[in-house]
C-alpha cells in the first residue's frame, strides 16, 4: 500500500483540458492559493468541448428517467452548489431555478404515464427530492400561460434549474486569468508529457480531457448530440420545458433575451459531421408543437458535439499513475453533476479519499496501477 500524496500548500497543479471540469478545477484550486497551469487543445471559446453545446439544465428528478440514483443525488448537491460557485466568479452568470415543466399531447399519454411512474419511483428512493406536481389544464395555464391552449395536462418538477453554459464557460476563463492561472490554449498535452512529483514538474496532473483522453482510457466512447439554438421574440417560456414523445422526446431551455436551446438527439456515434436533416426536422417540429411562435424564430446555430461516456454511462475518478488523476465520463449530465464531481475531486486531493463519493454511489479508483513485472 502506497501513501496517497495529498496536496500541500501551495501545490503546483497541471490540468489537461479546459472544458467544464477543467475550468472549474482550475478556478477552485487557484482560489485556494495553488499554482495552476492548464493545457487545452482548443481555444478559450471551448469550441471542442461538449459543454459548449449543452443546454445546461440542472434537473435531477427529470433526468432520473435515464440515469441512476447516485447521479440524481449529485444533481441535488449541485443545485445548492452552483449559486455558491458562481458567486465567487469574476462576473455574473445567468442561473434560474424555476423548475421543469413536462408536457405531452393526448396521443402520448401512455408514454407520459410510464415517465410519471419512473419519477414516482425515484421519489420513493430519494425522498429529499421536491415532490412533482400533476397539472390539469388550469395548472398548466397558471404555470406557463404561453402553452395553455395546446396542452391540458403536465407535470411540474419544482426546484430544478438551468444556467447559461456559454456565459459560464467565458466567465470561468476570465476568472482563471484574474486568478493567475497560466493557460496554454491550442496546446494539446497528455499525462505522459509530465513526471509529477519530480523536480521542476507539477505536484499533480489532473486529466479532464473528455474524449481527448481515449488514448489512455479506451473504454470512453462518444455519444453524439445535436442541438438547435433559436432566437424567438414571439415565445416566452418561464422554465425548461420537456415534451414527452415515444420517438424524439425533446427539451426547450429558455435563455436570456428570447434565445432558446432545443435538444437533444442521442446517437451512439462519435461522428462530428454536421447535423442530419432528420434530426433537425424532429427537433424543430417538436419545438413548433410546443409553441407556434417558434415557426417565426431565427435559427442561430445547429450544433453537434459528442459527450464523453463510459460503458455504464456513469462518471468516474481514477488514479492511473501516482499523482495523475483522471476525471471523465460525465455523459449528458455535465452541468448537473460538475459541482458534485468538483467537490469529490477536491476531497480526494486534500485527504486521499472522499466522504461525498459514497452518497453519490461514485466508485473511486484510487489505488495506483501496479508496475509491470520484468
Amino acid at each position: 500500500m502506497h501513501s496517497f500524496p495529498t496536496l500541500r500548500s501551495p501545490s503546483h497543479i497541471t490540468i489537461l483540458g479546459a472544458g467544464l471540469m477543467g475550468r472549474l478545477l482550475a478556478v477552485e484550486l487557484a482560489r485556494l492559493g495553488h499554482k495552476v497551469e492548464v493545457f487545452e487543445a482548443g481555444s478559450p471559446d471551448a469550441e471542442s468541448a461538449a459543454a459548449r453545446v449543452a443546454a445546461a439544465m440542472l434537473a435531477p428528478l427529470a433526468e432520473s428517467a435515464v440515469t441512476e440514483p447516485g447521479v440524481v443525488r449529485m444533481g441535488m448537491h449541485s443545485l445548492t452548489r452552483w449559486p455558491q460557485l458562481i458567486a465567487q466568479l469574476a462576473a455574473p452568470v445567468y442561473l434560474q431555478h424555476n423548475g421543469t415543466l413536462i408536457l405531452w399531447h393526448r396521443q402520448d399519454a401512455p408514454e407520459a404515464a410510464r415517465l410519471r411512474l419512473k419519477l414516482e419511483q425515484t421519489q420513493e428512493r430519494i425522498p429529499d427530492l421536491p415532490h412533482m406536481q400533476a397539472l390539469d389544464s388550469a395548472g398548466v395555464a397558471t404555470l406557463e400561460p404561453a402553452v395553455a391552449q395546446r396542452f391540458h395536462q403536465g407535470l411540474y418538477l419544482p426546484g430544478e434549474g438551468q444556467l447559461d453554459n456559454r456565459q459560464l464557460l467565458a466567465v470561468l476563463a476570465s476568472s482563471m486569468q484574474q486568478l493567475g492561472v497560466v493557460t496554454h490554449w491550442n496546446s494539446a498535452r497528455a499525462p505522459a508529457d509530465f513526471a509529477p512529483g519530480s523536480p521542476s514538474q507539477p505536484d499533480w496532473v489532473l486529466d479532464c480531457r473528455g474524449l481527448g483522453a481515449r488514448g489512455q482510457w479506451p473504454q470512453l466512447r462518444g455519444l453524439r448530440g445535436e442541438v438547435v439554438r433559436l432566437h424567438a421574440p414571439d415565445v416566452t417560456l418561464q422554465r425548461p420545458t420537456r415534451l414527452v414523445h415515444p420517438r424524439y422526446p425533446i427539451y426547450i431551455a429558455p435563455k436570456e433575451n428570447h434565445v432558446f436551446v432545443i435538444g437533444a438527439t442521442e446517437i451512439e456515434s462519435d461522428d462530428m459531421s454536421p447535423a442530419s436533416v432528420r434530426s433537425t426536422l424532429e427537433l424543430l417540429s417538436a419545438a413548433y408543437a410546443v409553441h407556434p411562435g417558434f415557426g417565426e424564430a431565427r435559427i442561430l446555430e445547429i450544433a453537434v458535439q459528442c459527450r464523453p461516456t463510459l460503458p455504464d454511462n456513469l462518471p468516474a475518478v481514477r488514479l492511473v499513475h501516482e499523482r495523475v488523476l483522471e476525471v471523465n465520463g460525465l455523459y449528458r449530465h455535465g452541468f448537473m453533476i460538475a459541482p458534485a464531481m468538483l467537490d469529490v475531486v477536491m476531497q480526494v486531493l486534500n485527504t486521499g479519499q472522499s466522504a461525498l463519493a459514497p452518497q453519490f454511489d461514485l466508485l473511486l479508483q484510487l489505488e495506483r496501477e501496479a508496475a509491470p513485472q520484468p
